[in-house]
């Protein structure tokens, strides 16, 4: 894999300013928020520090997603394989959504924030499902950015689950096999209705895609920093995006000769 593929950054405040050009800003920006429990470790914390960290960086974050206009920003929050880790730390994480919930949702509204989770809820208490509901129901009229929460999300899963439902479908009768297309096949998705993410960033710097939107990353450009996830900054965010702009997306065709 090539280094400008990935394009695999440190932090530097020698970088060049940061200009930023709205015509060629992603609607739709994906981030693996990975490293949480490293920067705790690293400071001798427990790794539940480290995630407590994780979702204050969101908030900044998706402040600054927004003032750049950018339309939707998906966060992986949780995955189907996380429920493999201690006890302790899921148990933690599963209350850290519900304190996210009951702290958030007002500040969401205020700044027109439209919340949306995206994932399996069978494994979910039904307090936090009740959470969910409410939450994307309050925030449901936002007219600014998008976030989609992943929470118990899995790519491969989140296909099966696609596939079940548009053959139920055409048991039913309301589509037909000659209708199915990858347009259609989108519609049975968890981000129905939305554009396929432009850009994934990934902090932490492993170098893979962790079953994470595995269907809608099929064309985004891909930027990964050693940076953990706690550290990550707006400043980080906005390298990312300006990196994203300088690239020549062909979409598997070929520049245009000038």
């Amino acid at each position: 894999m090539s280094p400008k593929f990935w394009q695999r950054r440190k932090s530097s405040p020698a970088d060049e300013p940061l200009l930023l050009l709205p015509e060629k800003m992603p609607q739709h920006v994906a981030i693996i928020m990975d490293g949480n429990g490293r920067w705790a470790q690293k400071r001798g914390l427990p790794r539940t520090f480290g995630h407590k960290a994780g979702a204050e960086v969101l908030r900044s974050i998706l402040t600054d997603a927004s003032e750049l206009g950018i339309k939707y920003l998906t966060a992986y929050a949780f995955s189907t394989e996380n429920w493999r880790r201690p006890h302790d730390e899921v148990d933690f994480l599963m209350d850290l959504f519900s304190t996210y919930l009951d702290n958030e949702v007002d500040a969401l509204i205020a700044q027109q924030v439209k919340l949306r989770f995206i994932g399996s809820q069978e494994r979910l208490s039904p307090a936090l499902c009740q959470r969910i509901a409410e939450a994307e129901k309050r925030t449901a009229a936002g007219t600014g950015i998008t976030l989609n929460l992943a929470v118990d999300y899995g790519g491969r899963a989140e296909i099966v689950r696609a596939a079940r439902l548009l053959a139920q479908d055409v048991l039913d009768g309301q589509r037909a096999v000659s209708e199915i297309d990858e347009s259609l096949f989108s519609e049975y998705l968890f981000t129905q209705g939305q554009p396929d993410p432009d850009l994934l960033i990934r902090p932490g710097g492993d170098l893979r895609i962790s079953n994470f939107l595995l269907w809608q990353l099929a064309y985004a450009e891909l930027w990964v920093t050693d940076v953990l996830w706690p550290d990550f900054t707006p400043a980080e965010f906005r390298r990312a995006i300006r990196d994203y702009q300088k690239r020549d997306r062909r979409f598997g065709g070929l520049t245009p000769q000038k």
